[in-house]
């Protein structure tokens, strides 16, 4: 802003800790280990759904093996946000986190269309499929998957990249309880389409559990308000603040899955309050909206309005 809107420039407060909206979590040996485990049963149930012709088998290896990619890129993701802030990524690569949650869900529309698009194309002339066979291999990979999920069950409610890796193996592991359902019907009625019809059912399933991921890290990533966080009753408290007649210009944006930052000018005409102030609204921020990096701009207004005040 120019110096003629009689702007206090020094009057910003910037609040680094991080209140509700917590530092990611060092989920860094789960990745590994849960990358290990899913990568080595994927090897394991590709070459059984070969073996017996189990298209149930082979969807789900399928998928198994786009949770391994997603598991590497929720890890990078998450490693590349750990990075200090340089003078050209000032704020770091926090987003890192938002495009790893959005590349997991494209990832996995992707996998569900090769599977239902094989599925539909074996309807026609559905292979014979040993029912004990796929019931051994799949209660395998609900071991696997449950252990993996459980993993990331701490982290999966304030950190949409963590909750990326949870849904992919939580959702793995009811899959691969359906396939045995599925292993168990066959041995029963002998009906081969319903190993098929079993896969495009893991196909809804994938589709249900990965649209609530594509919304969430698609309004990340275009800077819109967090979820949780009411843009008007945060306006609504720095206006409650003392001295304070208005406020405008007020952005809240994520700076990755776990980090909220905001920006306001708040006119106070008695001048500028002090550092205390400052350091009560930002405690307030953090504390109630867990927003924890605030910039606070402090106008005068007595002869020139600030001219982001009737918008951009």
């Amino acid at each position: 802003m120019s110096g003629s809107h009689r702007h206090d420039h020094a009057a910003h407060g910037h609040s680094h800790s991080h209140g509700h909206s917590h530092a990611p979590a060092d989920f860094g040996r789960a990745f590994l280990i849960a990358t290990t485990l899913n990568l080595a049963f994927v090897f394991v149930e590709g070459a059984a759904g070969l073996w017996t012709g189990s298209m149930a088998l082979l969807a789900d290896a399928g998928h198994n093996l786009s949770d391994v990619l997603g598991l590497l890129i929720a890890w990078g993701g998450a490693s590349l946000a750990k990075r200090p802030a340089s003078r050209r990524f000032t704020y770091g690569l926090r987003s890192s986190t938002i495009l790893a949650a959005l590349g997991n869900a494209v990832l996995l529309l992707f996998a569900v269309g090769a599977i239902a698009l094989e599925a539909s194309r074996r309807f026609s002339e559905p292979p014979p499929v040993p029912g004990t066979t796929v019931m051994i291999v799949a209660g395998i990979g609900i071991v696997i998957n449950t252990v993996t999920a459980l993993m990331f069950a701490s982290g999966r409610k304030g950190d949409i990249n963590i909750r990326g890796a949870y849904l992919h193996m939580a959702a793995d592991a009811a899959v691969s309880a359906a396939v045995v359902v599925g292993g168990a019907l066959i041995l029963w009625t002998g009906q081969a389409w319903i190993d098929p019809a079993l896969s495009l059912i893991i196909v809804a399933v994938i589709l249900w559990s990965t649209w609530g991921l594509l919304r969430d890290s698609v309004t990340m990533a275009l800077n819109a308000v967090p979820p949780g966080i009411n843009a008007e009753k945060v306006e609504a408290t720095l206006g409650t603040l003392p001295g304070v007649t208005r406020v405008h210009d007020l952005h809240i944006w994520p700076m990755s899955t776990t980090e909220v930052a905001l920006t306001a000018h708040l006119l106070m005409p008695g001048g500028h309050p002090g550092d205390a102030f400052l350091r009560d609204a930002e405690h307030r921020l953090e504390h109630d909206y867990g927003i924890g990096h605030a910039t606070l701009q402090i106008e005068l207004g007595d002869d020139d309005p600030c001219g982001l005040h009737h918008g951009h």
